[in-house]
Formats: C-alpha cells, structure tokens, sequence
C-alpha cells in the first residue's frame, strides 16, 4: 500500500487504534463507488468479549466501517468539501446481517453513492467475505466543521 494512501485515510479519518476500521482502499470511483478493506484479527480488543469462546466480530463495528468507507468515497468525490472537516455519520437503514465475521476474514466493504444534497450524502453498500455478503445497509452522512 501507498504512503500517500495510509495518509489520506488517517487524513480523512479522526478514528485511531482500536477505532479505525479500514485498512486500505483498494479501488475507488470517485462521485461513484469505493472499494475497502478491513482484515479482522484475533488480537482486536472486542473479541475478549465477543465471544470469548466463539469470537464474532460486532455488527455495529461492521456498520462502522461501512460509515468510514463512505466517508473516504465522500473525500475522493469533492476533496475541497470534506478535507480539513468531520464526516458524521448520521443514521443507518435497512442494516442486514447475512453472515457471522470472525478473526482471519477480510471484509471487502462496497459503498456506492446514491445522493447527495450540499454537506449531506447518502450511501448503500455491502460488506463481504469470500465473495458471500455479510452485511448490507443504507448509511447517511453529514460533513461539518472540526
């Protein structure tokens, strides 16, 4: 992976370790779609909870990185509206879970955009594993001032 891409995700991202939940882009569309990849280890910190003796990772943090992916489709589509601003997520609709993720999957996480009004966009994805969908969900986002 590209410096220059790890800096544009942390760039674009507030989130650190253990909050961070994309690792790279790996094709990205820009106005379009984007393309990214979280790979799920053992040694994140919710699967001491998760469940202990059947680590699963969280739905929410599925949907988190759905929100983060289309917050980096949002900065690749209009830079000079995003860069140096906060993308919030703003609310989640028909979130389904089609498939449990666990330590050694990669989730290839698939946002599209499908509106967008001023600072307020709108994105449908799905996030798969071994070509299977996993999860899949609508994401609004609004872009504010730090």
């Amino acid at each position: 992976m590209a410096t220059e891409e790890i800096k544009e995700i942390l760039d674009t991202l507030p989130h650190r370790y253990p909050f961070l939940l994309v690792d790279r882009v790996a094709s990205v569309e820009p106005g379009e779609r984007i393309e990214a990849i979280k790979n799920v280890t053992f040694n994140e910190p919710h699967f001491m909870g998760h469940f202990p003796d059947h680590p699963v990772m969280p739905g929410v943090l599925i949907l988190e990185a759905m929100a983060q992916t289309s917050a980096l489709l949002a900065r690749y589509t209009d830079p000079d509206a995003v860069v140096g601003r906060l993308v919030y997520f703003m609310s989640i609709d028909k979130a389904r879970f089609r498939k449990p993720v666990v330590p050694g999957d990669q989730l290839r996480i698939h946002m599209t955009l499908t509106k967008r009004r001023r600072d307020i966009w709108r994105f449908t994805g799905q996030v798969k594993v071994d070509d299977q969908v996993a999860a899949e969900a609508e994401v609004m986002a609004m872009v504010r001032d730090r």
